[in-house]
């Protein structure tokens, strides 16, 4: 039976060989299984939709539209309730989390978890994407790779990422987009030497997904109209427009999710996210599931016949000329329907309505603008654009403003639809998007929460470090305690009994009132006539600051830098006395991540 094995650096180039090697076999592996959970996750979703949808309608509303979503959000809050016992919503948070605040440690159920519950919610008409959860699958995969084979952290976190970027390629057909992906998203900071691993993983997991179900791009796009630079305004003011569509999204989400949680009980979320899903759905029956054949029928539709396909299975079929209007209420209502599914029990992530989002924005803004250019044919820059090309567009503007990722955003859809003719608009679309958002929001959907709670790793390595450094691995905790009552004597007897320095001074309760300094003892120390004559409250001193166990490093290095101490005291919430943290000992650990961040 083969011994644990651990990456951790070895001395000589064998053992560094080995190790890469070993890093490189993992990345492929890890490859494959994120390629098969992901088409395993598709096939899933498409066997319940095909099931429940193909003899609905086209030319009437369909009332089960009314009840598949809600049946689909109560199955999978019961499985995630009382099989998972976990909350594994909000996917790539979760990554992010487990990077910054886990040493990269997913739990084991997240390899199978999230394919079962998305699977559920999307197939019966969860307005979410399946995306996120396969992202959370493939990184719980490299995760679980890591701690069987017992790697530092730093590994751990490049498992993660292979995972990650796995399941991108994969589920896409985009290995440039996973690469991409991993580095802008999870905002990883690898050296050049780890990208070989991502590459491997990311070509592994496109390969095995083109093995299975062709090389065909996801979203097949036939070039039209190439790039035109008298559309260059155009092509400014969409970026602008899908910025403030993707602050709309993300900001109204937020809202949403804060509002569901107030409600407490699941039971109460699920009633009132319930009967908003299933309404929204019924009016708007795009809003079901993933989206992707309204995506496909908007960026392949030659004219409003194949355009008014959209309005098919709902009360607006028989009203071509709303179309405009229905689009418009999608873009409305798109963050209600995908809020009430996650926040009702489903479970689904936003790269789906993203690219959905996009899409409708791209094409809604090419309609308008055409009907402007209708009425000021003398100007050029209003001359007729392809609202097939702006529905390509708008899908990079949004994932860029949603996800705060140009790159992704770029790459993804050049690669989803083989769209490379419209790079130069990509980049322009993606990037004034990115810029118009941030002017607004500084972090994206996926950040936010824990960027104000200051959980999140950067490409800032100086703050990605005091990220990744744990409070409770520099904490040092003490079974001594002083009491304002001990007399010199048994602060003398600790003294003896103890090498340390300070000792911290509690009431009977363990709360810290304030700490014992040796240096303030010293003098009297071998004053035996003064033992039962001085206490700990004629010499103790009050503490410069005071830290609290969940402060995050950046906090700690500021009260540091504010006091110029060398010690500080710990508590709990309650104020209860837990440990002291030393600078030397923080500046140490400090000094040792940073190597091994910069360490090839």
């Amino acid at each position: 039976m083969l011994a644990p094995i651990s990456l951790r650096k070895q001395k000589g180039e064998g053992g560094n060989l080995s190790s890469q090697r070993l890093m490189l076999l993992l990345a492929f592996v890890i490859g494959v299984l994120t390629a098969l959970a992901g088409l395993l996750l598709k096939w899933f979703i498409g066997v319940i939709e095909h099931l429940l949808t193909h003899r609905f309608s086209i030319t009437d509303a369909n009332w089960p539209y009314l009840v598949y979503p809600v049946i689909g959000i109560f199955l999978t809050g019961l499985f995630v309730r009382y099989v998972v016992r976990d909350d594994i919503g909000h996917g790539i948070t979760k990554i992010l989390y487990a990077i910054a605040r886990k040493q990269s440690r997913i739990k084991p159920h997240n390899t199978w978890s999230s394919v079962v519950a998305s699977g559920i919610t999307i197939g019966f008409g969860g307005s979410v994407g399946a995306e996120a959860p396969i992202v959370l699958t493939g990184s719980a995969i490299g995760s679980c790779f890591g701690q069987l084979f017992h790697l530092d952290s730093k590994k751990m976190m490049l498992l993660v990422g292979c995972g990650a970027a796995g399941a991108v390629s994969g589920i896409f057909k985009a290995p440039i987009a996973g690469l991409v992906f991993t580095l802008e998203v999870l905002m990883i900071d690898f050296t050049l030497g780890s990208l070989l691993p991502l590459l491997v993983s990311c070509v592994t997991a496109a390969a095995v997904t083109f093995a299975f179900s062709g090389t065909g791009n996801l979203f097949e796009f036939h070039l039209v109209n190439a790039f035109a630079i008298e559309r260059v305004p155009a092509y400014i003011l969409l970026g602008i427009f899908c910025g403030l569509i993707s602050l709309y999204f993300t900001r109204v989400m937020n809202w949403l999710e804060d509002q569901f949680r107030r409600l407490g009980s699941p039971w109460r979320r699920f009633l009132v996210a319930g009967p908003i899903l299933s309404i929204l759905i019924f009016l708007f029956p795009s809003l079901y599931g993933e989206g992707y054949g309204m995506i496909r029928l908007l960026l392949n539709g030659q004219g409003p016949d194949d355009w008014n396909q959209v309005l098919e299975g709902s009360f607006f079929y028989a009203a071509p000329h709303l179309l405009l209007l229905y689009l418009a209420g999608i873009i409305l209502f798109k963050v209600f329907a995908t809020t009430a599914t996650n926040s009702g029990g489903g479970c689904g992530g936003t790269f789906a309505p993203s690219l959905f989002l996009g899409c409708v924005s791209g094409f809604l803004f090419a309609s308008l603008w055409n009907m402007l250019s209708f009425f000021n044919l003398q100007i050029p820059i209003f001359n007729s654009v392809p609202e097939n090309n702006f529905s390509l567009l708008g899908m990079a503007g949004l994932m860029s403003g949603v996800m705060h990722a140009p790159l992704t955003g770029i790459f993804l859809i050049a690669e989803l639809t083989g769209g490379y003719g419209l790079f130069l608009p990509l980049m322009i679309v993606a990037t004034v998007a990115y810029l118009t958002i941030i002017i607004f929001e500084p972090h994206s959907i996926y950040t936010m929460r824990l960027a104000r709670k200051g959980e999140l790793v950067t490409h800032n390595k100086d703050q990605a470090v005091l990220t990744l450094m744990s409070m409770d691995s520099v904490i040092e905790r003490y079974e001594e305690h002083l009491h304002p009552d001990d007399d010199l004597g048994e602060i003398v007897r600790q003294l003896s009994a103890s090498n340390r320095d300070i000792f911290p001074v509690v009431d009977s309760a363990g709360k810290l009132l304030a700490v014992l300094v040796l240096d303030r003892v010293r003098h009297v120390m071998f004053r035996t006539e003064l033992y039962h004559q001085l206490h700990v409250r004629d010499l103790m001193s009050r503490y410069a600051a005071r830290l609290k166990v969940g402060d995050p490093m950046d906090i700690v290095m500021a009260a540091f830098d504010r006091t110029q101490a060398w010690t500080l005291p710990v508590v709990d919430d309650a104020g209860l006395f837990i440990g002291f943290i030393r600078r030397s000992h923080v500046f140490a650990m400090y000094r040792q991540m940073m190597a091994d961040m910069s360490d090839e």
